[in-house]
């Protein structure tokens, strides 16, 4: 029976040395993105040894700090409304997106470095979809083009968003003027050939 309690106790002090690693690894690659890992160990209270004794790599601490952030990110994508109009549903998604983004630009850079092209994809998956329904009905109402596959839209619209991060960091583009550049930008790539593009300003 003490073997058995002293395995859960060793388990929860895992699990709670895991959750320390990841949270200070998420604050300190977000405000350094060249953050290393004995500074990410001395903010989670833990030593290298433990660190290591969980996270065999750094590219395995930017992998589980990017989760945790595109998980609270699904979490504050889930309260957007993609309903009604497409052009609007999609000028709300980016405003919110890229608050996701905006917080996330540090993190993002590490993550550029450390993980391979198909790894961020994946971690993305699930922003991916949501936005594939929206392009998907916006398709079907013919308000979005459907010349171009789903996949290569949804492509420009988060390439987009990470360069306006990329702009940020230059320091070419302000924070508060990203998301409208950004709608901008979408909007003349997704509107039927042919078609006016609708106007930003005030949509969102």
């Amino acid at each position: 029976m003490g073997s058995k309690n002293s395995t859960a106790a060793k388990r929860a002090d895992a699990l709670r040395s895991i959750d320390a690693i990841v949270q200070a690894a998420a604050a300190c690659l977000g405000r350094n993105p060249e953050a290393s890992m004995s500074e990410i160990a001395r903010v989670a209270g833990v030593g290298r040894v433990t660190l290591y004794a969980h996270f065999a790599s750094r590219a395995e601490v930017v992998d589980a700090a990017m989760s945790r952030a595109i998980d609270w990110g699904n979490e504050a994508l889930d309260a957007v409304d993609l309903t009604g109009d497409p052009l609007l549903a999609l000028a709300r998604y980016v405003e919110a997106g890229w608050h996701l983004v905006d917080q996330a630009r540090a993190l993002l850079v590490a993550a550029q470095k450390e993980l391979s092209a198909g790894r961020i994809r994946e971690l993305h998956s699930g922003p991916a979809a949501r936005v594939e329904t929206l392009v998907a009905r916006g398709r079907a109402e013919g308000v979005f083009r459907s010349d171009l596959p789903i996949t290569w839209l949804i492509n420009v619209l988060h390439t987009t968003m990470h360069s306006a991060a990329e702009e940020i960091r230059a320091g070419r583009l302000t924070s508060d003027r990203a998301a409208h550049h950004i709608t901008a930008t979408v909007l003349a790539a997704f509107t039927p050939p042919g078609t006016p593009v609708p106007e930003t300003d005030g949509r969102a």
